[in-house]
C-alpha cells in the first residue's frame, strides 16, 4: 500500500479571516491543527493583492510548519520571489497566474518560456529549494519542463475533475499517459486542482508515481459539514491504494 502525500491548502481559511479583518480563524493554529490531524504538508498561495494569504502570513507560517511547506504563486507577480528566497520552503510551485483571475486556470508553456523557468528554476535549487511546475498534461510541455531543471510538475486536473462523473476512464487517459512521460523524464508528479472526496481516490488508484496532491476549497468545504480532523482522514484514507 502506497501513500501520496496530502498537503492542505489554507488559503480558503484566510479568505474567511480576512473577511471580518481580525484574526479568526487564526492562520496559525489552523496550520497546527492541519498537521496534527494528519495532513502532511501545508501549502499557501500569496497573490498580490493579498486577498486570502498575506505576505506576513508567509513569514509567520514558516515558523511553525512541521511538515513540507509549499509556496505556489507567479514568479513574475509581487513580492513572491523575494519571498521564497528569504524562507526558503521545502517546495515552491511555480503557478502562471494572470492578474485577476478567482483562482489558477491553467499550466505553463515551458517552451516559450524556457528560458524564464531556467534562470527562475536554477536560483531557488541552488537554495535547497524543491521546485515543481504547475502544468496541463501536453507532452511537449512536460518534455519543456524536464529541461527547465524542474524537480517536479504539479498537474493542473481541473479537466479531470469536470469529466470526471461522465467518463473516469476517458477523464484520467491522458494525464496517465503524460505521468509515464514525466517519471521516464525524471520528473516527479503532484496534482491539484478541483480534486475532491467524489474524484481523489480514482486519482490515486490510476495516476502512476503520483507523490502529492495539493487540495483547499473541497477540503475546507467539506470540513463545514465534516469537522476538520474527520475530513482530513476521510481524504488521507482517499490517497490509499
Amino acid at each position: 500500500m502506497s501513500q501520496t502525500k496530502l498537503s492542505v491548502n489554507i488559503n480558503k481559511f484566510a479568505t474567511l479571516r480576512n473577511a471580518r479583518g481580525a484574526n479568526n480563524p487564526n492562520l496559525i493554529q489552523v496550520a497546527q491543527d492541519c498537521e496534527r490531524f494528519g495532513a502532511q504538508g501545508i501549502t499557501i498561495h500569496p497573490r498580490p493583492d493579498e486577498r486570502h494569504i498575506r505576505y506576513e502570513d508567509a513569514y509567520e507560517l514558516a515558523k511553525i510548519v512541521t511538515t513540507e511547506f509549499n509556496i505556489e504563486g507567479n514568479p513574475q507577480k509581487g513580492r513572491f520571489l523575494e519571498i521564497v528566497k528569504e524562507i526558503k520552503p521545502t517546495q515552491v510551485t511555480l503557478v502562471p497566474d494572470s492578474d485577476g483571475v478567482l483562482t489558477s486556470n491553467a499550466g505553463w508553456d515551458t517552451i516559450k518560456h524556457q528560458d524564464y523557468l531556467k534562470e527562475i528554476i536554477t536560483d531557488l535549487k541552488n537554495l535547497g529549494i524543491r521546485v515543481s511546475i504547475f502544468i496541463d498534461p501536453i507532452d511537449q510541455f512536460i518534455e519543456a519542463a524536464a529541461t527547465t531543471g524542474a524537480d517536479r510538475i504539479e498537474f493542473y486536473t481541473e479537466s479531470y475533475a469536470n469529466n470526471f462523473k461522465e467518463n473516469p476512464k476517458k477523464a484520467i487517459q491522458k494525464y496517465v499517459q503524460c505521468a509515464e512521460f514525466a517519471h521516464k523524464l525524471g520528473l516527479g508528479i503532484n496534482a491539484g486542482h478541483d480534486l475532491d472526496l467524489d474524484n481523489l481516490n480514482y486519482l490515486a488508484k490510476h495516476l502512476p508515481y503520483l507523490q502529492e496532491v495539493s487540495i483547499g476549497h473541497a477540503l475546507v468545504c467539506d470540513a463545514l459539514y465534516l469537522g476538520l480532523e474527520n475530513t482530513i482522514g476521510l481524504y488521507k484514507r482517499a490517497l490509499k491504494v
